[in-house]
C-alpha cells in the first residue's frame, strides 16, 4: 500500500476564500493510501517546502500529491523539493485548485466539492506513479535566429559576444527589417539609420555571426539541443563572391516595378539593393520583374557587370544546420487598409499611411526628407493623422490596440511642423495611450510645444474638394459636428502578424494566439520562451511592441538561449510514449500524426510455433518524443502508452472524479 501524503496550499487567499481548506484537508484523510495531510498558506515558499520535506522523512511518504496552483507554475518547484527528500521527483501529483477551483466558482461550497474531487483524483494517479529517469542529451553550440530586423540583430549580437556561433536569416536581400524604413524614432527623436546601421555592420563584421539572406525556413525537425533546420537559400542571380557591390546593374536596368522599401511610393529595378545602407550591399534579381526571366531578352545587367558577377543559371540552395537554441524574430506586417473605403485611401493619391509618411520624411526616401503631396508635389500645410485605423475595430479590424499608434503620429506631428514651419497637424484619436518612459512627455511636447490640434471622435469619411481633402467628423467631447479641409491625410495603421506567421509556427511546432502571433509559454514568469523548449520569441512576432521593448526582449531571448548553451548536456523529459510491442498492429498510425517525427517503424523477429517471422512495429525515439500523447490516442490497439499518464493512470482519474 503506497504512504501518501497531502498538502493544501491557501494560496494567501486566492484559495482559501473559495475553498473550505478544514472540510477540504478532513476528506483528504478518508482516501485509499493518504497517510498524512498538511496545510499551508504558501506551499511553495521555503517554509512550506521544509514542511513537505520534513513530512515526507517523519511519515515514511512514497507519495506527494500539492493541492495548489496550476503544474505550469510550480511543478518543477515541488519536484525538486520532494527529490531534496528522497524521492523520485515524478512521485509527486499536482491538484490545480486555484485556476480549475477557486478562480471559476464564487460560491464556496461548490468550490470545496470541486477541490475535493481534484484532490481525490491526484490521489488516485499519485498512488500508481512509478518512478520515471531522465536521460542526457548532448547540446549543439550554435543558434539560429529567423528575422534580421532590431529584434534579430539584437539578438545575434548578444549570443555572439558570448562566445557562440550564431545563423541570421533573413526572407529580404538584406537586414534591417522595418526600422530601416523609418526616419526618427521616439522619444528622442534620433536618427533611426543611425542607430540601426551600425548595428548592421556590427552583425556583418562579427566573427560568430554567419549572415543568410535572401533565404526562408523550409523544414524543422529535432528537439531542444538539436534542432536540425533546412534553410533555402533563393536564387539571387548574383554571385556574392564576385559582386562588389558598384551599382552598375542597377543603373542600367530597364525593368522598373513598386518598390516594396518605399511602399511602392516610388519604383526601384528589377536588379536591385533595397536601400542605401542594405547590409549585404550587393543587389538581387527579382526573377518575377526582370525582362530576361520573363521574356528571354535583355542581359543587359550581366553585359555592364564588370566583376562579371550576374549568374542568371543559379538555382535555389537548400543548406541544412545544426542549432541547439532558436530565436525567432520574425516581425511583423502593417494592416492592409482595403475594408477602409471611407478613408479614400487607394483613391485619393494625397491619403496615405503612417509608413508612406515615414519614407516622405526620410533623407534617403523618394523625395529626399520632402514633406510633398502625392498628387501634385505641393508642400501640405494642414495635415489630418486618423488614429486607430485598423486597430480596436472588432467590425473590420484588430480588436486589440497597435500600442505604438500614438507614440508614432505624435511623432509625426511634430516632424511636420519641423519640417514645414507654419503647418498645422490635426489628430483625430480615440484615447491616446502613452506607455513607457518619456512617453507622456513626448506626447505633450506634440501638442503643447508644436501646436498640434487633438480632437477625440472617430472619423467617419475622407472625400476629395477639388485639391482638398475634407475630413468628417464628430468631436466626442461637444458633439459637434466637423467638417475639417486638409491637404493631407495619414492613416495610423495598425500592427498585424506576419501573413506567413501560421506556416512558421507549424514548422517550428510552436502556436500562435488568435491574431496569428506567437504564443509566449507564459505572459507573466516566461514572457521569451514558447512551449516547445529551445525555441524564444523576439520582438513583434510576439505581438505589437516599440523599438526599446523589442530590443529588451531581444536581450532577454539571447539570455536564454546562453543559458542553455552554456551547459554541458540536457536532461531529457522521461515522460515519452513506449510501444508494448506484443499490442501493436504495425499500422502506423501512430507515426502520421506526430508532430516531432519521434516514432518510425522497424521490422522485429519473433517466434509463431515452429517459424521465425518478421513483423512490422513502431519504434520511439525518446530524444525527439516530447510527451505529448497525440499517438497515444491514435493508437487503435492501445499498444502506446505515456510514461506518467499511462492509460492506468488516466482511468484511475476517470473513475476517482465520478465518484
Amino acid at each position: 500500500m503506497k504512504r501518501i501524503g497531502v498538502f493544501i496550499c491557501w494560496c494567501g487567499s486566492n484559495i482559501a476564500a473559495t475553498v473550505d481548506i478544514e472540510k477540504a484537508m478532513a476528506a483528504a484523510r478518508t482516501m485509499p493510501g493518504v497517510v498524512h495531510v498538511d496545510q499551508n498558506k504558501y506551499t511553495c515558499s521555503g517554509i512550506g517546502q521544509a514542511m513537505i520535506r520534513g513530512a515526507i522523512k517523519e511519515h515514511k511518504l512514497d507519495r506527494v500529491v500539492v493541492s495548489a496552483c496550476s503544474p505550469r507554475m510550480h511543478e518543477n518547484t515541488f519536484r525538486k523539493t520532494v527529490e531534496a527528500a528522497g524521492l523520485n521527483p515524478y512521485y509527486l501529483e499536482i491538484a490545480n485548485i486555484r485556476e480549475q477551483c477557486s478562480w471559476v466558482h464564487k460560491d464556496k461550497e461548490a468550490g470545496t466539492d470541486k477541490a475535493i474531487s481534484l484532490i481525490r483524483t491526484a490521489v488516485a494517479k499519485a498512488s500508481r506513479n512509478e518512478a520515471l529517469f531522465a536521460t542526457e542529451m548532448p547540446i549543439e553550440r550554435r543558434a539560429l535566429v529567423i528575422g534580421g530586423g532590431i529584434a534579430g540583430i539584437q539578438a545575434a549580437l548578444d549570443i555572439a559576444d558570448a562566445g557562440y556561433e550564431v545563423d541570421v536569416v533573413e526572407k529580404e536581400p538584406s537586414i534591417g527589417g522595418r526600422m530601416a524604413q523609418l526616419d526618427k524614432t521616439f522619444p528622442t527623436l534620433d536618427c533611426s539609420a543611425c542607430i540601426l546601421t551600425p548595428k548592421m555592420v556590427d552583425v556583418s563584421q562579427h566573427e560568430k555571426i554567419n549572415l543568410i539572406t535572401y533565404s526562408e525556413i523550409e523544414k524543422v525537425e529535432g528537439y531542444v539541443g538539436n534542432f536540425t533546420v533546412t534553410i533555402r537559400n533563393k536564387a539571387r542571380s548574383v554571385d556574392m563572391e564576385k559582386c562588389t557591390g558598384c551599382g552598375d546593374c542597377t543603373a542600367k536596368c530597364p525593368s522598373k516595378v513598386e518598390s516594396e522599401f518605399d511602399v511602392g511610393l516610388v519604383k526601384r529595378k528589377a536588379i536591385y539593393t533595397p536601400f542605401p545602407q542594405a547590409v549585404p550591399n550587393k543587389p538581387a534579381i527579382d526573377r518575377a520583374n526582370c525582362r530576361w526571366f520573363k521574356s528571354g531578352k535583355c542581359k543587359v545587367c550581366q553585359k555592364v557587370c564588370p566583376a562579371d558577377a550576374i549568374d542568371y543559371e543559379q538555382e535555389d540552395r537548400l543548406v541544412t544546420a545544426r542549432y541547439g537554441a532558436i530565436v525567432v524574430a520574425s516581425g511583423f506586417d502593417t494592416h492592409k487598409l482595403d475594408k477602409y473605403g471611407e478613408y479614400a485611401y487607394g483613391k485619393h493619391p494625397d491619403v496615405i499611411t503612417s509608413l508612406e509618411f515615414e519614407r516622405l520624411l526620410n533623407a534617403s526616401g523618394p523625395t529626399g526628407g520632402k514633406i510633398l503631396r502625392p498628387s501634385n508635389g505641393q508642400t501640405p500645410k494642414n495635415v489630418a493623422f486618423i488614429q486607430c485605423v485598423g486597430s480596436r475595430d472588432k467590425a473590420k479590424g484588430n480588436p486589440y490596440c497597435a500600442k505604438v499608434c500614438c507614440m508614432y503620429t505624435a511623432k509625426h506631428a511634430i516632424l511636420l511642423s519641423e519640417k514645414i514651419p507654419g503647418a498645422k497637424a490635426f489628430v483625430f484619436y480615440i484615447d491616446v495611450r502613452t506607455p513607457g518612459k518619456d512617453y507622456e512627455e513626448f506626447y505633450n511636447r506634440a501638442y503643447e510645444e508644436y501646436g498640434a490640434t487633438y480632437i477625440k471622435g472617430s472619423v467617419s469619411k475622407v472625400f476629395p474638394d477639388g485639391e482638398q481633402l475634407i475630413v468628417r467628423s464628430v468631436d466626442a467631447l461637444s458633439g459637434a459636428l466637423i467638417e475639417l479641409v486638409v491637404d493631407m491625410v495619414v492613416l495610423a495603421t495598425s500592427v498585424d502578424a506576419r501573413s506567413d506567421a501560421k506556416e512558421l509556427a507549424q514548422k517550428l511546432s510552436i502556436t500562435t494566439n488568435a491574431h496569428n502571433f506567437f504564443n509566449e509559454a507564459h505572459p507573466k514568469l516566461r514572457p521569451v520562451e514558447t512551449h516547445t523548449a529551445g525555441i524564444f520569441l523576439a520582438g513583434a512576432c510576439q505581438g505589437p511592441k516599440d523599438i526599446p521593448e523589442t530590443v529588451a526582449q531581444a536581450s532577454a531571448a539571447a539570455a536564454k538561449v546562453t543559458v542553455l548553451l552554456n551547459k554541458k548536456s540536457l536532461l531529457s523529459n522521461p515522460s515519452v510514449a513506449e510501444v508494448n510491442l506484443k499490442l501493436c498492429s504495425g499500422d502506423m498510425s501512430c507515426m502520421v500524426v506526430c508532430p516531432y517525427g519521434a516514432i518510425t517503424e522497424k521490422m522485429i523477429e519473433e517466434r509463431r510455433g515452429r517459424d521465425m517471422i518478421k513483423r512490422r512495429v513502431a519504434d520511439v525515439n525518446s530524444a525527439l518524443c516530447q510527451g505529448c500523447g497525440a499517438c497515444t490516442v491514435a493508437c487503435r490497439p492501445g499498444a502506446i502508452n505515456l510514461k506518467g499518464f499511462t492509460n492506468e493512470q488516466i482511468l484511475a482519474e476517470v473513475d476517482a472524479i465520478c465518484l
